[in-house]
Order: C-alpha cells, then sequence, then structure tokens
C-alpha cells in the first residue's frame, strides 16, 4: 500500500516511530561519558510528546519529493530544539513547572545544572543533524539556507526572543496585536521552520513556497491558541503537563485577552485559512491539511 493511501493515523503512527529511531541513533548512549547529561539528553527527547514539529517536515518534505534520510535529519533537529526549549523552560527561573510530558521535568530529575547542560548540548546536536542533510542529496546551498532558518527560528528574533517577551508579559495585559507578535516568535517560528526545512529538502516552486510559508503562520498562530484553551479547560492527565500554569503566573494568553470562545472561533479562522492554502497545494498536501486538523483538534 502506498504511504498516500494510508490513514492519517496509520501515516502520523509510522512517521512518528522514524523519528524516534533516528533520534535514538542520534543522542549519544546513556553509557557514554559524560554518563548523566547523556541519560538526561535521552529522558528529555525520547518517549514523548506529539511529534507535531517532525510530522510537518515529513509532510511538506513529502510533497516535496525530498529523500526520507534528509527528513529524518531535519525532523531530528527540530525535535532537539524543541526538546531543549522546553527543558530550559520548565526550569524555575523561567516558567518553575515540574511536569512534562507526563513525568518529572528534567531538572527536578537530574537537577538544575544538568537542566542547562541538557538544554544546551541538544541546540548543538540539532546543527549537527541539520548539517548532515548533505550527505542524504540536499544541495550545500540549501543546506545553508536550512541551518540559517532554524538558527533565526530558534534566536532572539524567534523561539528565544518570544520567551523573553512572555516572561516581561508576566502580570502585565497585552492587546491582542503584541500577544500575537509573542506567539509568532515563541511558538509560530518553529512551526514555519518545520514546514519550510521539510521543503527545503526537495524542490517547489516560489508559488507553492508562499503558500507553505501562509500555511505555517496559521497553524503555528493555531497552536498556541488552542495551547491556551487547553490550558483553562484540560487537566494535567491529558496534558502531561500542569494545567492553569498561564493563569497562576499572571501570563497573558489568548483566553484572558480574548475570552475562551472568541479564541475558539479564532481557532477555527485560522484551521480555515490553513485548508485553503492546502486545497491550494494540491492533493500532494494532503498530509499538511491532516495536521492542521490535528493541531486545532487536538486535547492535549
Amino acid at each position: 500500500m502506498a504511504d498516500t493511501d494510508l490513514s492519517f493515523e496509520v501515516w502520523a503512527a509510522a512517521r512518528a516511530a522514524r523519528v524516534e529511531h533516528a533520534l535514538e541513533r542520534l543522542l549519544p548512549a546513556g553509557d557514554v561519558v559524560p554518563v548523566r547529561l547523556h541519560e538526561a539528553m535521552r529522558y528529555a527527547v525520547l518517549g514523548g510528546g506529539k511529534r507535531v514539529r517532525p510530522l510537518l517536515v515529513y509532510a511538506a518534505g513529502e510533497f516535496a519529493c525530498a529523500p526520507l534520510a534528509a527528513l529524518d535529519a531535519a525532523a531530528c533537529a527540530l525535535e532537539c530544539i524543541h526538546a531543549y526549549s522546553l527543558v530550559h523552560d520548565d526550569m524555575p527561573c523561567m516558567d518553575d513547572d515540574i511536569l512534562r510530558r507526563g513525568k518529572p521535568t528534567v531538572h527536578v530529575a537530574y537537577g538544575e545544572a544538568t537542566a542547562m547542560l541538557v538544554g544546551d548540548a541538544l541546540q548543538a546536536l540539532a546543527f549537527d543533524a541539520l548539517a548532515s542533510t548533505l550527505a542524504h542529496g540536499v544541495a550545500a546551498p540549501a543546506v545553508v539556507g536550512m541551518v540559517g532558518r532554524l538558527a533565526r527560528a530558534a534566536g532572539s528574533l524567534g523561539m528565544a526572543g518570544g520567551q523573553a517577551i512572555d516572561l516581561a508579559a508576566v502580570g502585565a495585559m497585552l492587546d491582542a496585536p503584541a500577544l500575537r507578535g509573542m506567539h509568532e516568535r515563541k511558538t509560530g517560528a518553529l512551526l514555519a521552520a518545520s514546514v519550510a526545512l521539510g521543503a527545503a529538502c526537495g524542490r517547489v516552486t516560489d508559488a507553492d513556497h508562499d503558500r507553505l510559508e501562509g500555511y505555517a503562520r496559521a497553524i503555528g498562530l493555531a497552536f498556541q491558541v488552542v495551547d491556551d484553551i487547553l490550558d483553562v479547560v484540560g487537566d494535567a492527565a491529558s496534558l502531561g503537563k500542569t494545567a492553569g500554569k498561564d493563569a497562576d503566573h499572571g501570563k497573558p494568553t489568548y483566553v484572558s485577552v480574548l475570552g475562551l470562545e472568541p479564541s475558539r472561533t479564532l481557532a477555527a479562522e485560522l484551521l480555515a485559512q490553513a485548508r485553503e492554502a492546502v486545497a491550494a497545494l494540491g492533493p500532494g498536501a494532503r498530509r499538511l491539511g491532516d495536521i492542521a486538523e490535528l493541531i486545532v483538534t487536538r486535547h492535549s
């Protein structure tokens, strides 16, 4: 059976298993010195999470007819950056959380110093993985472009900058445009990079590149809107992390700024934008549409 004939659930499970195996190979073994650091890195990355970013890499890359081995490497790079950000975000100096993916956070399990080093090491490993796409059929200029795109998505103009704005906004009230700008950096930049890197491992037209960027902007913002909704209506058991922590910390969210029902309406509007972009891309982008549905209709 061709991959295009598989249900989304089967396809997504196969891609999640594929990136899990690739991460197993990429991460240093737990018995390699320094043992505690490598154990903690594996603890942070393996065996948990929705793997949304890798799924986006595979979906965009398969649309662009990219080599699967290159997509494995790009998917690992995105997941390492994402995992590093969670490790650091959970630390006492940031969000001070004790639960992530249904288990104690890394600083609780291994200590704050090791958790800091885990994030540092995972960030470096991400770029090592991305550089390896050169050995899997991706042209050198494309690899250089991907490295730059991931660096910008993770840096002060992307994820790290969004987190800085988030921390500075504790106890304050942002208006809707400021909140959107924060989350386009904090959450959206890495999700958009996932789509861009997957496509860059193959070939797309300029027109399709623009449609992919529009899709990525919509699902990047939708992911955070739904996260904010779930923080209010979900529970720790289903979320795998502490529920209600944003309200407890006095953080501005879409629910606190817009209200619960308007936030749900916004998520539905963003899903419609993503669907429109996927429709313009044609049947080869089917999996991107499936992921957009997953992002907006998820319960955890």
